[in-house]
């Protein structure tokens, strides 16, 4: 009879691990993506998706167009994890977002933009991310990034090209996103008028003239007909504010033991599929509308961007860890830089 108990318990606990397992087998992730699921992003999530399946996660993927939405169903609960923009995750964690840092993967070399070292700090910045090593920096709480890939840098984007110098941008309204305290603190530091904006309508104020200056990657200047706000008068300046960044956050619960170092390490062997995006997007933005700063102009433009992130940081609107790990990043690639000399950033506990 003990025998026939044991056997019924045993039975019982193999029926009620298996439904377990079943019931948590599927992991629903949100994602964040311009045009939904006929887009680039969603596309290569879906390529995600079934390579996880390795790694013992059935992932099914919700498109969304408003990243806002996405994110509060991942904060909620209705999804188990998330890919959007890295300012929308720094709420999840602040580390890994320390890439969309004003000027923070910017390379200037004599006076000029050297975008391919800048591509090359965000490259590395990601593979250090991704190493076992950092694993618990890339852990708060209970969420964990997944997965880093670059979006593309974020130009100016003008109205009139007269707006060519630090100095020109006084006076002039600019949009902020008002989820990221940063941006309106940088804006008001140069002299410019901040105005409230989200992902869904900076576009639209720009394209109807309420603002005169907006930062975007490439990636959204023809989907947001960006190209009616610059006219015959604005232009696309051929400087990287900052680097954007889609990044992965997950309940790590929700997943397999281990699945967060696995899943970031997919997405930095990715970096290079992510990047060619990139490049047909800026290819595909005619050569006249690009405009090029003087080496003077682009000193100052780094300067400003440096000692405005500096100080954000000093306000606790940035993670001083991360900003620590993306100066040595930078002055890995361009160590003859002046800043590479200093012990700003460094210092920091």
């Amino acid at each position: 009879m003990n025998a026939f108990k044991s056997l019924r318990t045993a039975a019982f606990v193999g029926i009620a691990l298996a439904f377990g397992a079943s019931a948590q087998a599927n992991q629903k992730v949100c994602v964040y993506d311009l045009l939904g699921n006929s887009g680039d992003v969603f596309n290569q999530a879906k390529d995600y998706a079934l390579e996880m399946q390795k790694n013992g996660a059935q992932i099914e993927l919700k498109a969304y167009t408003d990243e806002r939405v996405a994110t509060e169903d991942f904060r909620t609960g209705q999804c188990d994890g998330v890919m959007a923009m890295g300012f929308r995750t720094r709420q999840f964690n602040a580390v890994s977002a320390s890439i969309d840092t004003l000027g923070s993967t910017t390379i200037l070399r004599n006076g000029k933009i050297d975008m391919e070292g800048s591509y090359e700090v965000v490259r590395r910045v990601i593979q250090t991310f991704a190493r076992p090593e950092a694993a618990k920096l890339m852990v708060e709480g209970k969420y964990e990034v997944a997965g880093i890939m670059p979006m593309g840098a974020a130009y100016p984007v003008v109205n009139d090209r007269k707006i060519n110098s630090v100095e020109a941008l006084a006076g002039k309204k600019i949009a902020a996103f008002d989820y990221d305290k940063a941006q309106a603190v940088m804006i008001q530091k140069i002299g410019a008028q901040p105005i409230s904006a989200d992902v869904s309508n900076f576009s639209t104020k720009f394209n109807n003239g309420s603002v005169d200056f907006v930062a975007a990657p490439a990636l959204a200047y023809k989907p947001l007909e960006l190209y009616k706000g610059v006219g015959k008068k604005g232009a696309v300046v051929r400087f990287p504010i900052l680097i954007l960044s889609y990044q992965m956050v997950i309940n790590q619960a929700k997943f397999p033991a281990g699945f967060g170092q696995k899943s970031r390490e997919y997405w930095s062997s990715n970096f290079d599929r992510a990047k060619k995006v990139i490049d047909a997007a800026e290819l595909s933005i005619p050569a006249e509308t690009w405009m090029d700063l003087s080496a003077q102009d682009g000193n100052k433009y780094t300067l400003m961007l440096r000692e405005s992130r500096l100080d954000i940081a000093k306000q606790g609107l940035y993670n001083k860890t991360g900003l620590k790990v993306l100066k040595r990043v930078r002055c890995s690639v361009n160590a003859a830089d002046a800043e590479c000399a200093t012990k700003s950033e460094e210092e920091w506990q």
